[in-house]
């Protein structure tokens, strides 16, 4: 077992919930302003403009698993400090934009540095397994509130320096960035962890587990929907008189209210296992909240249709990737959580393109009506799927490989519902059910070859 101080534990996690929410706050600060302010840009069309929205999503997509198993490979930080400096040279580029075109290169650059994956996999390696849920927790917060303040905060910088203060602030971010990733985050110790990062040969496994793939397309739609929501949206309150510098005013109290009514919710969903439920309620509001914004007609309106989806919205962004964490394979929540990661962006780019595109071609309306559709349709693969166990992912490390009794034994245990052994890392995986795991027994039968005692990391 590596012990790590709890001190080194706190300041890991505040300082990479800081760069992960300084990098989002980064890419999100456009989204409700560049259908607006993008329109003064050379060769710009809504449909080049939705592009520009959501290219970050295909480049994002593209190398998040690859930069993910080259942090196993080169060290964790030198991934993290590579992607933010193409993150920079992309908001530069964007911020220079005179056309739209290099808009899109600019964005799409800013995708490419991504790593999502590394700062997840260094907060496994940086903290111990019973601060680790709570880290992740701290980070998931994080996230959000990074994106709620990137809502209020663009309309308000775009107010006064238009898209190319936006994208040089996010560069000076993504510069800070990296100060705290230099100064501030520990080195961490080298460990091999299949729940921190994508292993290239079992993602080709998972990419054919159908239990996983429920939640892959849900987020891929949940993503596409909120790209293109804001293709969509803020040319509607501005053609209602809705000035654009005050949009701030209207997201604030959505977003503050969503984040507040989701609150009973989650706990319904983890504390009473009604997780199903609570996601197909949630599937609910944004479909309920789709199909009126086809009628909505005053800014109230956009404004209670708004809180609907945004409580919708928060509760499966909260929902799906704990669901994905209890139904991985042992051993396989790194690889399963790439390919769900990918998916995530894959779906900003359908969204941004997609959604400019409808608006285009058959009216903003029709972005409404098809990405409701598309909510139904997944809806009701949820509807028939399988409700999540609500297991948890537990390592311990071994001396040297079990013998057929020990996995035995190990499997008995009340609780223990999965093993995987991974000899090349001395390391076992289980899943088990929290309440009646006990860790102390399982490390007697991994004693019981008489040599050294496995721990749990």
């Amino acid at each position: 077992m590596i012990a790590i101080p709890n001190s080194v534990q706190q300041r890991a996690v505040a300082s990479l919930a800081a760069l992960y929410a300084l990098r989002m706050l980064g890419l999100f600060m456009v989204l409700p302003v560049l259908m607006i302010d993008g329109l003064t840009l050379e060769d710009a069309t809504p449909e080049l403009l939705g592009l520009a929205m959501g290219v970050y999503g295909l480049t994002q997509a593209v190398l998040q698993i690859p930069a993910g198993a080259l942090s196993d490979k080169i060290g964790r930080k030198p991934v993290i400090i590579g992607g933010l400096l193409i993150f920079a040279l992309g908001s530069l580029i964007a911020a220079q934009a005179d056309s739209v075109y290099g808009l899109i290169i600019g964005r799409a650059m800013q995708g490419g540095g991504a790593i999502a994956s590394a700062i997840m996999a260094l907060v496994t390696d940086l903290t111990n397994e019973n601060n680790r849920m709570k880290a992740m927790a701290f980070i998931g917060a994080s996230i959000g509130l990074s994106f709620s303040v990137a809502l209020v905060l663009g309309p308000w910088l775009s107010a006064l320096g238009g898209l190319h203060l936006i994208f040089t602030a996010t560069g000076v971010l993504a510069l800070g960035g990296v100060l705290v990733t230099l100064l501030l985050i520990p080195s961490p110790p080298k460990v091999r962890h299949r729940d921190s990062v994508a292993v290239l040969s079992e993602v080709k496994r998972q990419l054919g587990n159908k239990v996983l793939w429920p939640l892959n397309i849900g987020v891929f739609v949940l993503h596409a929907l909120m790209v293109a929501v804001f293709v969509a949206i803020p040319l509607q309150l501005t053609q209602l008189g809705f000035a654009a510098e005050n949009h701030s005013h209207l997201y604030l109290p959505i977003l503050i209210a969503a984040f507040v009514l989701m609150v009973p919710f989650i706990i319904i969903a983890e504390k009473r296992q009604q997780m199903k439920n609570i996601v197909l309620l949630a599937g609910g509001f944004i479909l309920l909240a789709l199909l009126l914004m086809t009628q909505a007609h005053a800014v109230w309106h956009w404004g209670a249709l708004l809180l609907l989806y945004f409580v919708g919205f928060n509760l499966m962004e909260a929902s799906l990737p704990s669901w994905l964490s209890k139904v991985a394979p042992a051993g396989s929540k790194g690889s399963a959580m790439g390919i769900y990661s990918s998916m995530q962006f894959l779906g900003a780019f359908v969204g941004g393109s997609m959604g400019g595109w409808l608006m285009a071609t058959f009216g903003v309306n029709s972005v409404f009506a098809i990405f409701a559709l598309a909510v139904l349709l997944w809806g009701i693969l949820m509807f028939f799927s399988a409700a999540p166990r609500h297991l948890t992912s537990v390592r311990l490390d071994i001396s040297q490989p079990l013998n057929s009794q020990q996995q035995q034994a190990l499997l008995a245990l009340s609780g223990v519902a999965e093993l995987a052994e991974m000899p090349e890392e001395n390391a076992i995986y289980l899943k088990v059910t929290a309440r009646d795991f006990d860790k102390s027994q399982a490390n007697q039968i991994i004693e019981s070859t008489g040599d050294t005692h496995g721990s749990q990391r």
